[in-house]
């Protein structure tokens, strides 16, 4: 039988872990994923969040290892999407007489759409909750990343009950920050924060200002994916705060593409060299080898992002396509405004591929200080050293 996890004394963890998960919305976890639910046993037995349904099992064995199900009073439901609610029919099941409370009056709305009219309990910031010794606190953090979405402060034990921020997409059999590689989990915390939340920018560094405004209250933040952070809640804050969410670009390049008989890929290695001979840091990426939601990791913030395709039936080739649609749903364009564009390719009869590679990031609000840099057929050395002296031309120092 699955046992849970104490977090503190009487409050567990009783999630589940995804081991095999590789993907989340078209987002690789090469690491799963964990639906993190916690149980806090006070007068009134309190669940906050469950898990993805086809995780029933493994939520209900570690809620029985401390108590029956059907003796939890209080289900909190800091979000509505499944992989955090999917379970809130099970508890109803298990104890009908459950109250369930939820943001007011998204979370109330959207979770009545998902499993109907359970008697939702509708709760706004500032709004509190005393389950016997303990008061539980909310507050709402719309868009980030839903507009149902909000946190619980359990006063007593200085836990924040953060849902989808500080989380990271990874799974672990250690539930705490300090049992993991630290790099590793900063590492998947960036990568979730560029690939979840990067295009509600705004909203998440509002909701890092109401933490902070309450950080002396706070041990624990416990998140509803990833493990718990015990020995680097700061570190996490100032990473969202000075980081993440500051919108500040680096002097870095990103340099993107796909190729068919090799041109364009010469051509992004010679763009990758210009950068690199100005002194800035390059990230170069083969779309063939390398996901999306990894080359967000880096282009989050960087400044300079190069995207090439070479010409195949009029279009971009798909690969890039693809991608260019994937940044563009993610990468606000107040942060693009600020980002210096690049479209390269190589072509045959047009270069329409890097002209639709143009337009879209013309479209994401990308600045395009340079023309299309297009190359008929095979780049020769003289086209590869102008275009890294035409590269290194729009670096600013």
């Amino acid at each position: 039988m699955l046992t849970a996890v104490q977090v503190k004394p009487d409050v567990y963890w009783v999630g589940a872990v995804d081991w095999n998960a590789r993907s989340f919305h078209g987002y690789t976890t090469e690491d799963g994923i964990t639906y993190n639910a916690y149980l806090i046993m006070d007068e009134k037995v309190t669940l906050i969040d469950t898990a993805k349904a086809p995780f029933k099992d493994e939520l209900l064995q570690r809620i029985s290892s401390i108590v029956d199900p059907a003796k939890i009073d209080v289900l909190i439901a800091n979000h509505v999407e499944m992989d955090h609610s999917g379970n809130i029919p099970t508890i109803k099941a298990a104890n009908p007489d459950v109250e369930i409370y939820a943001s007011a009056p998204a979370g109330v709305k959207n979770l009545t759409a998902h499993y109907g009219d359970l008697g939702y309990k509708g709760v706004k910031t500032g709004d509190t909750l005393c389950i016997g010794k303990r008061t539980l606190t909310f507050v709402q953090t719309p868009m980030v990343h839903w507009p149902d979405n909000m946190v619980t402060l359990d006063v007593e034990d200085r836990i924040l009950f953060s849902n989808d921020a500080f989380g990271q997409h990874f799974a672990s059999s250690k539930r705490f920050d300090d049992e993991n590689d630290y790099s590793e989990i900063m590492k998947q915390a960036r990568k979730y924060y560029a690939n979840i939340v990067l295009p509600y920018r705004a909203q998440a560094a509002a909701a890092v200002k109401a933490v902070r405004g309450i950080q002396d209250q706070i041990d624990l933040i416990a998140p509803a994916h990833g493990v718990i952070w015990r020995s680097h809640v700061a570190d996490i804050l100032d990473a969202y705060e000075q980081v993440f969410t500051s919108g500040k670009l680096v002097d870095k390049a990103v340099v993107v593409y796909d190729t068919m008989w090799q041109s364009t890929d010469k051509m992004a290695h010679a763009i990758a060299d210009a950068f690199l001979a100005e002194g800035v840091e390059v990230h170069l990426f083969d779309l063939k080898d390398t996901h999306p939601s990894d080359v967000m990791l880096y282009l989050m913030d960087a400044k300079y992002v190069a995207v090439g395709s070479p010409t195949l039936n009029s279009q971009m080739l798909a690969n890039v396509a693809g991608f260019l649609t994937y940044m563009k749903g993610l990468s606000p364009k107040a942060n693009n405004a600020e980002r210096i564009g690049i479209a390269f390719g190589s072509y045959g009869w047009a270069p329409l591929g890097p002209k639709n590679v143009q337009a879209e990031l013309e479209a994401a609000g990308f600045q395009l200080p340079l023309p299309v840099q297009a190359i008929n057929w095979i780049p020769s050395q003289d086209q590869l050293d102008a275009l890294r002296d035409t590269v290194r031309g729009i670096v600013t120092k």
